[in-house]
């Protein structure tokens, strides 16, 4: 079993590299099904999730190139619609390809992505989109099988928030005939990050960023090559392991805007926040102040962040109340960092957390990859050795120790 060992209690002073953002990326590389001549996406990050998806567009015809940190995505066998459970089982990502299938090549067979550890995602919103837009949807032994001619522009209203609806809409409708409105649409920088992507390609959306996204339908779009934003979820873990630790931390490339509610909460926390031309700096002069923190769709506080501030809050002065209001099953690290000595309590919604002047190293296990983060920092602020297991790091029995 993989694992990571922490030898923790020392500050973190230095500069890191920011990689691009995995949730831009991999809408990008969807993408490239809508075009008909080659993309190349530029800054994708080094994870498994980009791996899947480039099986994923073999799958389905693409030729695929990884060198480096870009991929060089030719289109090929146009007939290839279907996106197996195998590798959707693992990527829930892997939804994105619906849109650019029905929208460029009339028919998608696409499995349902299944569960999630820390709460249902269902694409429920998607679906019903792409029925307004004139496909024809019906699910069969698990897979969602969509037939569409040319879809037609429609009006799109979405429910609640959803990052790839929009984006899964937004590729949809690109190729669409006729003009496609969606109203509330997701704001996160990864769905501006599309829509300039979709740009390059020849495809006309304005709004982008917005609430309101308004696409008007082209005939094709070209291939093009486009750089993906930083990923915003990891330099904001890189800065609060500099503020746990005591330490000095600078993002580098990391985009400030992108940011913004990170930025106010560590400086009510009483950190120093430095955005400059490199990226962002965080400056700890000693212990913080606990500060009450609620998740909200961008750009409030990213859900992608509270296992990691709730490791901050843990050894803060004061007691904080972090609220959780985007999954409904992610507190599973609560008990984990009871463990090394934390005091949090649950309640439905919200944890209650006391801070304790320190943590104490201890074996504890990780439920998905933000808990991942979020015991890790814990266990860089905490006094001994800690354990953090059932962490995937892309090799076998491997284990990383940070001392």
């Amino acid at each position: 079993m993989d694992k990571i060992i922490i030898n923790g209690g020392k500050p973190l002073s230095g500069r890191v590299n920011v990689s691009g953002a995995k949730n831009a990326a991999l809408p990008a590389m969807a993408a490239s099904l809508l075009g008909e001549t080659e993309c190349v996406v530029v800054g994708i990050p080094r994870v498994a999730d980009i791996n899947t998806m480039g099986k994923l567009l073999r799958e389905l015809g693409s030729e695929v190139e990884m060198e480096g940190g870009s991929v060089r995505i030719r289109p090929a066998d146009a007939g290839r619609v279907t996106a197996p459970y195998r590798l959707v089982k693992t990527m829930r990502a892997s939804v994105l390809v619906l849109g650019p299938l029905l929208a460029r090549r009339g028919k998608a067979r696409v499995s349902l992505p299944g569960g999630c550890a820390i709460g249902a995602r269902p694409i429920d919103l998607h679906l019903r989109a792409l029925e307004a837009m004139g496909a024809e949807i019906r699910i069969r032994h698990g897979y969602v099988e969509g037939r569409a001619g040319r879809l037609k522009g429609a009006r799109i209203t979405f429910d609640r928030t959803t990052v790839t609806g929009t984006e899964n809409v937004m590729m949809a409708a690109v190729l669409a005939d006729g003009n496609t409105v969606i109203e509330n649409a997701a704001l996160e920088p990864e769905v501006t990050d599309l829509a300039d992507m979709l740009t390059g390609m020849g495809a006309k959306i304005e709004g982008a960023g917005s609430e309101r996204i308004s696409i008007e339908g082209v005939p094709g779009l070209r291939g093009t090559e486009h750089r993906v934003v930083p990923d915003r979820i990891e330099a904001g873990t890189l800065l609060i392991a500099g503020a746990i630790t005591g330490g000095d931390v600078t993002a580098e490339g990391a985009a400030a805007g992108h940011l913004s509610a990170l930025a106010d909460t560590l400086t009510r926390a009483g950190l120093k926040v430095e955005p400059n031309a490199d990226g962002v700096r965080v400056i700890s002069s000693g212990r913080v102040w606990s500060v009450d923190v609620s998740t909200q769709p961008f750009p409030g506080f990213p859900t992608d962040l509270q296992a990691q501030v709730m490791a901050l809050m843990a050894v803060a002065r004061g007691t904080s109340v972090i609220t959780e209001n985007i999954f409904e099953n992610r507190f599973m690290h609560v008990s984990e960092l009871d463990r090394m000595g934390a005091d949090i309590r649950v309640e439905g919604k919200t944890a209650v957390v006391r801070g304790v002047e320190r943590l104490s190293g201890a074996p504890v296990m990780a439920s998905d990859l933000r808990a991942s983060a979020g015991l890790i920092l814990a266990g860089l602020a905490a006094e001994g050795e800690t354990e953090v297991t059932r962490i995937y790091l892309g090799g076998q029995g491997r284990a990383l120790h940070l001392v």
